[in-house]
């Protein structure tokens, strides 16, 4: 037995008793409160007398005292009326038979022993108790021999493991006792119920997951309830086919799913209704194309107006597969959108061509955003990698901002991902479909636009580094409408564009792309930039053929801190510096709608302002665009690479002040990047390059904390710079413009 393990065991059997060391055994007996352990050669034995035999016996303690040298004088006996203290007496090696009286001042002297003495307090003692009845004191004797060994220490071995009692839920190694039978998956996608014996008799087997909390009465279905389990937001399965009674085969699920044809347990129906209202006062640069009044100035007329529009979308999702943990096996969707407009204004021609129209306008629409069928091909590994193909009217967004190709059109996308979604591959064409021309909405009641996007993508995650994802891209624009001619709905001509020698044109454009997205701890980033190469038939100016090559970069970093984020913006597009040489180096997209630098809160990106002069019904910039590409318009009209360019700089900081409550705000400064394409349309010498100081504010309330209702307040102010000045130089030098817009978005 060690050392340490002898100390451990004392230390166990005497509860909470002090121990102190010292280097004079004499002493500790002396103090009648001590234990003294002697270390002693092999050959010295350790003696006692009978009445030692005794105290041991009786569970007393007496001090062992060191084998007296020759010089040595007779170690004193305890008082006997000192509490006894725990004996322990350990020999490095066994003792010799031989035993012999441990104090006779006629014994021969032996060797000195190395000495170690541990002196252990009485804990009772130590706290002012009298001892126990059975600790009385003893005379002081020698201790004969060493003490028994604790149990398992020298004495029987440990029970093997084959003794003990395995615990609670616990095999024992090697333990082949009969189990039940194994669970064996009798389809894909489910798993048998295990037999009746297989569970204690308080549980019983449930058919299906999904009615598990109305059988247990916690929820009960209610079909306007979106946040508890509702089938109509695909909650549960339409219909049950293991279910055979009469009153849920009448359910309108299963009459659904028969007259569909669909079989199995796993086909969910999803619904959503928007409701999106819009109230918009706002002023603009207004050209006063009709005069009413003599004496009112023919260039530019009163610029205040009101726009109102109300959106109702509704979408039905018809979903095949348990889509928890994996993609949907079969998917077909259908989204409908109608719109109700109205429009004042203070001058007419402004909303339609003819003049006996009045100046405001009331229209609607019913339009088609989505009718697609995305199916499942097969899983590439347990993740769930997978290829999947989509066709119909889907949408698609081309970068992570949505600066070039950012709208629902008709087309055919092959999409997979690799390597546990790290690696996400898009092969896609888009036939573009005619836009009704006062709401934006696909228009079906016309055929397609000779017009087509092929384009194809890869995202990898965390790359360059961690935390940040980025994509490369190539989208080929294909333009065949040189021989059309497409008058929009309010008699304004679409294609081509009343702008340069008015002729119709072709053109292939190329943009190679590279985005990135992610943080640096706390630093946000977001960047793209796109490289434009092609070729235009018929260039604007000249008609002639032209190169095209062009270039646009844009970054918004922000920081986090708390509940403030604080943002950046910039953003380049080049502009054209000669209109009549063979090379085009305006950038413009193929359909932008940009959430970048206050998105739509901005004045600039929300509104649309027209080029007067030197064009007719030809716009500045497209309504939630950013691009200066002088079209007819965002909509219908052809991506013109001709164009001024825009460059941007801008701040902003978004702050969360309650859980239900945003305040979001952005200062933007705007330019030409070459206006010599404004001089040479407008025959107008020197026009600088400033727009102006775009400023806005948003308040964003969700009262529920949640996506179903969300109220908007915001306004936007444009403070005009020179260039602007230089384009409108009949107004007021002070004319300040603005923008407030009342957005109300309710969703089931």
């Amino acid at each position: 037995m060690s050392i340490a393990a002898a100390l451990v065991s004392l230390l166990s059997s005497t509860g909470g008793a002090a121990i102190g060391m010292t280097a004079d055994p004499g002493a500790a007996a002396a103090s009648g409160q001590a234990l003294a352990v002697l270390f002693a050669p092999a050959e010295e034995a350790i003696g006692s007398g009978g009445a030692e035999d005794e105290a041991a016996a009786a569970g007393r303690v007496a001090a062992v005292a060191p084998a007296p040298r020759a010089d040595d004088a007779p170690v004193a006996a305890m008082p006997a009326t000192s509490p006894a203290p725990v004996q322990l007496a350990l020999a490095l090696e066994e003792p010799v038979p031989e035993v012999r009286a441990a104090t006779p001042a006629s014994a021969p002297a032996p060797a000195a022993p190395v000495q170690l003495a541990f002196a252990l307090e009485d804990a009772s003692a130590a706290r002012g108790q009298p001892p126990a009845d059975d600790e009385e004191a003893q005379p002081d004797a020698a201790v004969a021999g060493p003490p028994a060994p604790p149990s398992n220490e020298r004495a029987a071995p440990p029970p093997t493991p084959g003794e003990q009692e395995p615990l609670q839920d616990r095999r024992r190694p090697d333990d082949h006792s009969v189990l039940p039978d194994p669970v064996r998956q009798e389809n894909p996608g489910a798993i048998r119920s295990p037999p009746p014996e297989a569970f204690p008799s308080d549980h019983v087997p449930i058919p299906d997951r999904w009615r598990l909390i109305q059988t247990l009465g916690i929820v009960r279905e209610r079909w306007w309830d979106p946040y508890n389990q509702n089938t109509l937001k695909g909650d549960r399965p339409i219909c049950y086919p293991s279910n055979t009674s009469e009153e849920h085969q009448r359910t309108f699920g299963c009459r659904a799913a028969r007259a569909l044809g669909l079989d199995g347990h796993d086909w969910f129906l999803s619904l959503t209704g928007i409701s999106d209202t819009v109230i918009e006062p706002r002023s603009f640069p207004t050209p006063a194309l009709f005069v009413i009044n003599p004496g009112e100035n023919d260039l530019l007329g009163r610029g205040n107006s009101i726009a109102a529009a109300q959106t109702f979308i509704f979408s039905a999702s018809l979903i095949k597969g348990s889509t928890t943990y994996r993609p949907p096996d079969v998917e077909w969707r259908l989204t409908l959108a109608a719109q109700a407009n109205y429009v004042d204004v203070p001058v007419r021609r402004i909303l339609n061509i003819r003049p006996s129209r009045d100046s405001n306008r009331f229209d609607y629409a019913l339009g088609v955003q989505e009718a697609f069928l995305d199916y499942h091909f097969k899983n590439t590994s347990y993740r769930y990698d997978f290829y999947s193909i989509r066709v119909g009217i889907q949408p698609w967004q081309e970068d992570f901002r949505g600066f070039l190709f950012n709208d629902n059109q008709l087309g055919v996308r092959l999409f997979m991902n690799r390597d546990n979604n790290r690696w996400q591959f898009n092969f896609a064409a888009f036939w573009r479909l005619e836009k009704d021309t006062n709401s934006g909405l696909n228009n079906l009641f016309q055929s397609p636009r000779d017009d087509w996007v092929l384009t194809a993508n890869v995202y990898r995650q965390d790359f360059p580094l961690l935390n940040v994802t980025s994509t490369a891209s190539v989208t080929w624009n294909i333009n065949r409408e040189k021989n059309e001619v497409e008058i929009d709905d309010n008699g304004f001509p679409a294609r081509p564009s009343v702008i340069g020698n008015v002729r119709s044109r072709s053109y292939d454009a190329v943009y190679l792309g590279y985005g990135m997205d992610g943080h640096f701890n706390r630093l946000n980033i977001t960047a793209q930039v796109y490289g434009l190469f092609g070729q235009d038939r018929d260039n604007t100016f000249t008609g002639r053929p032209a190169r095209i090559s062009a270039f646009f970069a844009a970054a918004e970093p922000s920081y986090d801190f708390n509940w403030i984020r604080l943002r950046g913006s910039a953003l380049y597009a080049s502009g054209d510096g000669d209109p009549f040489d063979d090379v085009q180096h305006g950038f413009d997209a193929i359909f932008e709608n940009p959430i970048f630098a206050g998105a739509d809160t901005s004045y600039w990106i929300r509104q649309t302002v027209p080029f007067v002069g030197g064009a007719r019904a030809v716009a500045l910039n497209g309504r939630n665009g950013l691009l200066n590409s002088l079209r007819s318009t965002k909509e219908q009209g052809q991506s013109n690479f001709v164009n001024p360019g825009t460059m941007l700089l801008g701040v902003g900081a978004d702050f969360d002040i309650l859980p239900q409550l945003r305040l979001s705000t952005n200062l933007n400064h705007l330019w030409f990047e070459n206006t010599t394409v404004l001089e040479r349309l407008r025959q107008q010498c020197c026009i600088r390059r400033d727009i102006g100081w775009d400023a806005s504010a948003a308040i964003i309330y969700r009262p529920f904390m949640t996506q179903n209702i969300i109220l908007r307040l915001s306004g936007a102010l444009l403070q005009p710079g020179a260039g602007f000045r230089d384009l409108f130089t009949t107004e007021p030098r002070d004319k300040r413009y603005y923008s407030v817009l009342f957005n109300a978005t309710l969703t089931y």
